[in-house]
């Protein structure tokens, strides 16, 4: 187990990476009714609420407990639960291969034959990078949605082009004017930010309907997450099935989720 743990380290934990990047300052005034917010919600919503299928390559960096980490992460999702993580280093076989359907996941290390069967993908994934999240949580929120079926129940305009949408379970997106084109007055609501719980959730835009970066960040001083992913080569509505699937060598060994625990960036000391 203890190589298992040097190659999780080699391929995420990185001593030069700089410091994360500055958090965005939401608004904090209460902010005057929003009468169009339905409507400027189903807008900026409507590429992430139509993603049946999403995949795209995640460059990782960032803190989780007291690691830094840094690595490329293959990414594809089908609603509602089904998802595939792997964990791409720069030559050689998969660090972790991790999938998910029907509520269970199965985690493989390939280059130590180990195998991790019948978790929960979001408990596994929690000891990989400290995010907690199920697979349909994680979509949400690299694409843009942040929960899974996002609706709109109350908006609010605020200072300096800022504007805040409730979103049903608790969640708050927050939106701000952009101008569209340069030299133009037009201007139209972009997705910036969000709360969900006690993450806060920040959003560059790319070219794409998607974003074009995810920046994590936790609150709860329990879990000390600070992490961004980059995205690209992004595709929705494409066919995954095979994705949601892994070979498991005969002769790999079984491990537990407490000795996953141990070797992942929020092991007790």
């Amino acid at each position: 187990m203890k190589r298992a743990i040097c190659i999780l380290n080699f391929a995420f934990c990185m001593t030069a990476i700089s410091c994360g990047p500055k958090r965005v300052a939401l608004p904090t005034d209460t902010g005057t009714p929003f009468p169009d917010f339905a409507t400027v919600h189903k807008q900026v919503s409507s590429a992430c609420s139509g993603a049946r299928t999403f995949r795209a390559v995640l460059n990782l960096r960032g803190r989780a407990g007291a690691e830094r980490l840094s690595g490329n992460v293959h990414a594809g999702f089908e609603q509602p639960a089904s998802m595939r993580l792997e964990g791409v280093p720069p030559f050689g076989q998969p660090v972790f291969i991790l999938v998910a359907q029907g509520g269970s996941g199965t985690l493989l290390l390939p280059r130590e034959s180990r195998v991790l069967r019948g978790q929960p993908a979001e408990a596994i994934l929690d000891q990989l990078i400290g995010v907690n999240l199920a697979p349909a949580d994680l979509q949400a929120i690299l694409t843009g949605c942040v929960v899974p079926t996002p609706m709109a129940t109350a908006g609010r305009l605020h200072a300096n082009g800022w504007a805040s949408i409730d979103l049903q379970g608790g969640a708050m997106l927050y939106l701000r004017r952009t101008t569209s084109r340069a030299g133009s007055s037009d201007s139209a609501w972009e997705v910036r930010a969000a709360r969900r719980g006690d993450w806060q959730i920040e959003y560059t835009a790319g070219q794409s309907r998607f974003p074009q970066s995810v920046h994590l960040v936790s609150d709860s001083p329990k879990i000390q997450v600070d992490l961004t992913a980059g995205l690209s080569d992004l595709e929705a509505n494409v066919d995954l099935d095979a994705a949601f699937r892994v070979n498991v060598p005969p002769d790999a060994k079984p491990m537990t989720l407490d000795e996953l625990r141990q070797s992942g960036p929020l092991r007790t000391p």
